[in-house]
């Protein structure tokens, strides 16, 4: 049995940990599916969003600690994707973390790589590394100061304390919180709204935010200008004009 689904629902693919047994815990099988799993994401023009999930009753604890302790930690991380083979992979399409669980330790890593995260109310999120000896290095140090208060990010790194699905969704962490056993299906609602529109303005809107994000306007206005120059370029700004003038749904290239 493969580690990772794939499978395609529309324009949106659902790429889905399936480990339940070892709690979704990330082993090299599952680095080198993920990875496999976003270039198959990246590489088709009808795909325009993702969703990241893991099999019930967890999104992802972590790193496999028993291929650590056999010493294949290496082998958790791909050269492009770096841990899990998704945390430092340059992208192009949205990914929506569906978490109906845990997420924990290199789980709440894989979904803070993410771009959205829609959780359910059975979700929780920690980072335990020091309780083990070991420090959050797939992202979480900086990652998570960027989207919780810096004093609450601290406290939880520190701790190693986990916190629940409202905290994550009054700070901001959370996009959406739903009932136990929907995320996948908020998510996936979440991913084709993103779907129904222009490809090409969608991946430089993105582009522009990671990019900007924490410059002052001065140098955020340059992102912004060579994007807009780009998009004004396109097949798809003339095409959606005239769909709004025909009032019909438009039917982008993504040219």
């Amino acid at each position: 049995m493969t580690p990772i689904d794939f499978e395609t629902r529309g324009s949106c693919a659902v790429i889905t940990i399936n480990r339940p047994d070892a709690r979704n815990a990330i082993s090299p099988e599952v680095a080198q599916g993920i990875e496999d799993a976003i270039d198959r994401l990246e590489g088709d023009d009808q795909l325009r969003a993702g969703v990241l999930a893991g099999a019930p009753p967890v999104f992802c604890a972590g790193a496999d600690l028993k291929a650590i302790g056999a010493g294949h930690a290496a082998q958790l991380s791909t050269e492009r994707g770096g841990f899990a083979g998704l945390i430092r992979r340059e992208r192009t399409k949205p990914l929506i973390a569906a978490v109906d669980g845990p997420a924990l330790a290199g789980g709440l890593e894989l979904a803070l790589s993410c771009d959205l995260i829609v959780a359910s109310e059975a979700a929780t999120f920690g980072m335990p590394e020091v309780r083990r000896g070991l420090i959050a290095g797939a992202g979480a140090l900086f990652r998570l100061p960027s989207k919780l208060p810096f004093n609450l990010a601290m406290e939880y790194v520190l701790t190693g304390a986990p916190f629940d699905v409202e905290v994550a969704h009054r700070h901001g962490l959370v996009n959406r919180v739903c009932p136990t056993g929907d995320a996948l299906a908020v998510a996936l609602e979440l991913a084709e709204r993103i779907a129904e529109n222009a490809p090409v303005a969608v991946r430089l809107s993105r582009q522009v935010m990671i990019e900007t994000h924490g410059l002052a306007d001065e140098q955020a206005w340059v992102f912004s200008d060579q994007a807009n120059e780009e998009v004004m370029a396109t097949e798809d700004i003339a095409e959606g004009i005239r769909a709004f003038v025909e009032k019909r749904a438009p039917k982008w290239s993504g040219r």
